[in-house]
């Protein structure tokens, strides 16, 4: 087993899970990681004690205080130590133990990146104009670039130093847009698998796709980086 740069010979694959006020998920989602998978939660301006619970649970926990989903992410991306690095959303609406067969696609030389593909798992889980809008997306990047994606990546894992030579500038919600754009260009190859995707946990809120605003601005980041 490979050790990640400190020397922990247990850890393979540091985890970033950005978060705003999901201190009511999180104990869930750090319960879901598999051994060798290591939590760094990257605190995006949390009012609800976020960042004391994934302490108290053991997970990493750094700061970024510029909002917006791709400042938390590159903030956690900085923070990782390991080879291999994963992104999972802290709402607990994904699992974690999906996460070793997205690695094993990594490792073996497969692809340069995993994806999950995500499966609705009950009514209502995924709000349509979110998922309507990812399915226009992901259409776009394939008849763009022939990049064989169906969904932007909420749910990842790729080899550190690749991802950092991207450069990914986005700071807000165009963050995995960019970051599919610019892997299409750089040549990467891609495997997706079906992952579950569940209701978010009870008390959280999408910042997303639970309101018109937020729809709103993930539209204009988008926009911003399609230009």
């Amino acid at each position: 087993m490979q050790s990640d740069q400190n020397g922990d010979p247990d850890v393979i694959c540091d985890v970033v899970i950005p978060c705003r006020d999901e201190a009511l998920a999180l104990p869930g989602v750090l319960a879901d990681l598999p051994l060798g998978f290591r939590a760094i939660v990257v605190d995006n301006g949390s009012t609800d004690g976020t960042a004391e619970v994934a302490a108290e649970i053991g997970a990493t926990v750094v700061t970024e205080p510029r909002p917006g989903y791709g400042a938390a992410v590159h903030r956690g991306m900085l923070a990782t130590t390991t080879e291999f690095v994963a992104v999972l959303d802290g709402d607990g609406s994904m699992t974690a133990r999906d996460l070793p067969r997205l690695l094993a696609a990594v490792r073996s030389g497969e692809a340069t990146m995993a994806i999950g593909w995500r499966r609705p798992v009950g009514r209502g889980v995924w709000p349509w104009h979110a998922r309507m809008g990812t399915k226009v997306l992901a259409w776009w990047l394939r008849k763009r670039s022939d990049f064989p994606i169906h969904d932007l990546a909420p749910m990842r894992v790729c080899r550190r130093e690749d991802l950092l030579a991207l450069d990914v500038q986005d700071r807000r919600f165009g963050y995995p847009l960019e970051l599919m754009i610019k892997a299409s260009a750089a040549g990467w190859t891609i495997h997706e698998s079906r992952i579950d995707y569940r209701r978010r946990a009870a008390g959280t809120h999408s910042k997303v796709s639970g309101s018109a605003r937020g729809t709103a601005r993930v539209i204009r980041d988008f926009a911003k980086v399609m230009r």
